[in-house]
């Protein structure tokens, strides 16, 4: 019997079990969260005995007699401050991290309660956030101590929330303080839980699965295999490329380590692991592909059907090799980049649950309208058997479009008819989901005399892994950005996607544009060395502007600001001793040609406006943006608003947060609903005469396809540009960053802010520290082992907005997104400073010979 005081309350318990899982399973206490299970990330911050502790680190017996705080036992005074602070700065996006954070900041305030930034950036130094890049963070637990400290009342300020305004989150208080419900705080009556069997190699046959002793176990629910698929055993983020299994069914081979085999259902979560270990599962080993040259030899063998390419994209206009042939200056330069991991903080979750003679799911993901596709044609059932709602989303970056938990909780739910919950842990995570995809390119720029660029020509080789997820539209997009936001005379990119039996690859933060950026900005960097320019000259003397033709024919719009956001910078570059600057593009919007709708429903009920859309809230603020954009419309107070959670009984389909593309598509389609509704409170109707009544909106992009035969094609709905400046200090460590964007019109300057400072801490790990490990097509990386950046580590970020003149009355007010163009410059700046610091040109990431990489040892 273990005894100790929990939030002052006297408990005990038999076993000995971690204290996370005490306190979030049998106390039900879900602010502490599960984020890895391994002490990395600081999710399931508590204070022992006053200190903070990570609670996946302690078993009850190590707390036996001791006084346990978790974030729900701080006192109310402590609540109100952090809540007011944390929501007044902006320092909460996703959320799964911030009770973490504000734990170990009460912990560090109780000693230093005048703590300098320094002293509160090391008191968090153990808490990891994926989404905000820790200025915000580090800014909102100030506020608190000069709260706490001079016992301030909380202020009451005006909340307005018009476009502009720095209106606080919808979601604030309730991330910060831990009462907001993601997917593994929601316990169900009568729930089981499942977990799948993974492939023990990159490739085999599988040859038997035996669950005799596994079904004998007491708690043992059941063991599915792919001959339980009632319908379709292929799923895909794609319609028309569904490849991946479902589960893998005997006879067939798996294609990497993630694959699942079979699926084990328990009655406790405790005894899953050890019915898992009673399946015995036979394989024939079979030699792995783990390069994109080794799927392409003539002798490999097919990981698909099809073959092992996914697609192949080529992208001509004029005749490069003239061009070139023609030009003063011509560089060629090989750059490799890597599979990079997304590590948002909470790991994939998903209940199912029967409903009449279909499901309802519990999800997580970046659109509740794909999982409903996906598991309906899993189960063979029609669509409106399928319904899904979205609890809070706790980081996705991408990394969360493809299923990865939710087939698999509708299927046991289906067969077995109780709730199942599956969780993975993030071991299973690391393994399962798709990665940003690793490049291998060669890219060839040339100039004239006086630096304007005149032709580049690209070879783009992209790892797609194991499944097509998105993996053919990244690589589009890798070939559609690869010259940049800049005016050549040709361009000629040639890009291919391969399979191999590495974790499949997907969409991530920069949708295959953050690798071809790499490559564009450092080809400029050595031509502008060749023509006695500087990085910043060289750009400004070839960025686009209104009217000018991007590189894909698309003539470009009166909303751009790019030579702007270069002005905007071009001090600071010059001025510091070594400074790298980038500028890039991105589009908004799906595009090329596809189709790419945002809607949105604004309904009276009660006497309040409730928009619905299923837009996912995945930490970039949609449901903000959405109530910021129906308050412009309506001219009416934030508190007769509410925005309902994506549910596909309620919302309607708005399409996958992805592609930069809520903010300006569902964004518009709330414009036009809140209007139809402004058209009859302007006719003298009163809400209680709307009372019930719907008004719909929609918004659909028109663009072309890929090599359209029109001289101007439109490929993207349009486009945010941005600068930035990276700058050393003389150790080689970056000393700040400083970033000027064009995102349109500025819904909430605050929240736009933090995308941007994340987007720079996420690049500058993507170039520096961040590394994915992998040993012969099995995941050898840990969350510890990833590299990611702590509060410590990420420099001063000094951000700013430009804009072009007259935007207002554009789409959605001129609107566009942001969330992947904030990480796209930053791995470009960052090489771009080190090539100034000491003349070595680094063409790999992440990048080699600075003070980031830990000396080997000789």
């Amino acid at each position: 019997m273990y005894s100790f005081t929990v939030n002052g309350q006297p408990v005990t318990c038999e076993k000995d079990k971690k204290l996370m899982n005490f306190l979030r399973d049998d106390l039900r206490l879900t602010g502490t969260k599960d984020g890895c299970d391994q002490g990395s990330c600081g999710a399931c911050t508590v204070l022992i005995n006053g200190k903070a502790s990570k609670s996946c680190l302690f078993t009850l017996s190590k707390v036996q007699g001791k006084e346990v705080t978790t974030i729900e036992g701080i006192t109310e005074r402590q609540k109100d401050v952090f809540a007011y602070a944390f929501a007044k700065t902006g320092a909460v996006q996703c959320g799964y991290c911030i009770p973490g954070f504000l734990t170990s900041a009460i912990a560090l305030l109780n000693k230093k309660p005048e703590a300098t930034e320094e002293e509160i950036r090391k008191g968090v130094r153990g808490n990891i956030c994926r989404c905000t890049g820790y200025v915000k963070i580090v800014e909102a637990i100030q506020i608190a101590a000069k709260m706490l400290r001079e016992d301030t009342p909380i202020p009451q300020e005006p909340e307005n929330a018009k476009l502009g305004d720095d209106f606080k989150r919808i979601d604030a208080v309730e991330k910060t303080l831990g009462t907001g419900q993601y997917v593994d705080d929601v316990v169900v009556p009568g729930m089981v839980h499942a977990s799948a069997i993974r492939s023990a190699y990159p490739r085999a046959r599988l040859l038997k699965i035996d669950a005799t002793e596994a079904l004998a176990h007491p708690d043992c629910e059941a063991v599915f295999t792919a001959a339980d698929v009632p319908g379709n055993n292929k799923i895909g983020h794609l319609e028309f490329i569904s490849d991946w299994d479902v589960m893998i069914p005997v006879g067939e081979v798996t294609r990497y380590v993630g694959d699942a085999v079979a699926l084990v259902v328990s009655a406790t979560k405790e005894s899953l692991q050890e019915i898992k270990d009673l399946v015995k599962i036979e394989y024939e080993e079979l030699t792995p592909l783990l390069s994109w040259e080794e799927a392409l030899a003539e002798d490999a063998p097919k990981i698909h059907e099809k073959g092992n390419i996914l697609s192949h994209e080529h992208l001509n206009t004029g005749d490069v090799d003239a061009v070139l042939a023609k030009s003063a200056h011509v560089v060629t330069q090989h750059y490799s980049v890597p599979i990079n991991e997304h590590a948002f903080m909470e790991p994939e979750c998903a209940i199912g649950m029967p409903d009449d003679d279909g499901v309802f799911l519990y999800t997580a993901s970046q659109g509740i309208y794909d999982e409903q596709r996906e598991v309906a044609r899993m189960l063979g059932l029609p669509l409106e058997k399928v319904n899904v709602e979205s609890k809070l989303v706790g980081g996705g970056f991408g990394g969360k479009e493809d299923m990865s938990v939710q087939h698999h909780a509708g299927l046991a739910a289906y067969l077995l008819q109780k709730p199942v919950k599956v969780l993975l842990s993030r071991e299973e995570s690391l393994k399962v989901h798709p990665k940003r995809h690793g490049m291998e390119m060669d890219f060839t720029t040339g100039c004239d005399e006086e630096g304007n660029l005149t032709a580049m020509k690209a070879v783009i080789y992209s790892d797609t892994g194991a499944y097509a997820s998105l993996g053919g539209p990244v690589l589009q997009r890798a070939c559609t950005h690869a010259a940049g936001p800049y005016k050549y005379q040709a361009i000629d990119v040639e890009g291919t996607a391969v399979y191999t039996n590495n974790p499949p690859c997907g969409a991530f933060r920069g949708f295959g544009v953050s690798q071809t950026a790499f490559a564009t900005e450092g080809n400029l960097n050595l031509l502008a060395e060749k023509v006695g320019l500087s990085q910043w000259e060289i750009r400004y003397k070839n960025a686009v502007e209104a009217g000018d033709n991007l590189p894909n024919g698309q003539i470009v719009s009166r909303n751009v600001a790019l030579k702007e956001s270069l002005l905007a910078v071009k001090d600071v570059y010059e001025q510091a001793p070594y400074a790298g600057v980038s500028c890039f593009f991105k589009n908004s919007g799906i595009g090329v040609g596809l189709e790419d709708v945002g809607r949105s429903i604004i309904s009276v009920e009660d006497g309040k406006i409730h928009i619905r859309s299923s837009a996912a809230e995945i930490g970039q603020g949609i449901g903000t943006v959405l109530l910021q954009v129906a308050c412009e419309t309506l001219d009416v107070d934030a508190s007769m608003i509410v925005v309902e959670p994506p549910n596909t009984r309620r919302t309607p389909d708005a399409g996958t947060t992805t592609a930069s593309r809520q903010s300006l598509f569902t964004g518009e389609a709330t414009r036009r609903a809140a209007q139809k509704l402004r058209y009859e409170l302007d006719m003298g109707r009163s809400m209680d005469d709307l009372e019930g009544q719907e008004f719909s909106g929609e918004f659909s992009a028109v663009t072309d396809g890929l090599n359209s035969d029109k001289k101007n094609p439109v490929s993207h709905a349009g486009y945010g540009y941005a600068s930035q400046v990276a700058v050393l200090q003389e150790d080689g460590k970056v000393e700040k960053f400083v970033a000027a964007y064009d995102v349109g019109q500025v819904v909430n300057p605050r929240a736009a802010q933090g995308q941007i400072e994340g987007g720079v801490a996420m690049g500058m790990g993507y170039a520096l520290t961040e590394k994915f490990p992998m040993e012969n097509g099995y995941v050898t990386a840990r969350y510890a082992t990833l590299g990611l950046l702590d509060a410590t580590k990420v420099p001063p970020i000094e951000t700013m907005f430009v804009q072009a003149r007259g935007i207002k009355d554009g789409l959605a007010y001129g609107i566009k997104g942001v969330g992947e163009l904030a990480t796209i410059p930053t791995a470009p700046a960052i090489a771009g400073a080190y090539f100034a610091y000491d003349g070595k040109f680094r063409p790999t990431l992440p990048i080699e010979d600075t003070p980031y990489q830990k000396k080997k040892k000789k």
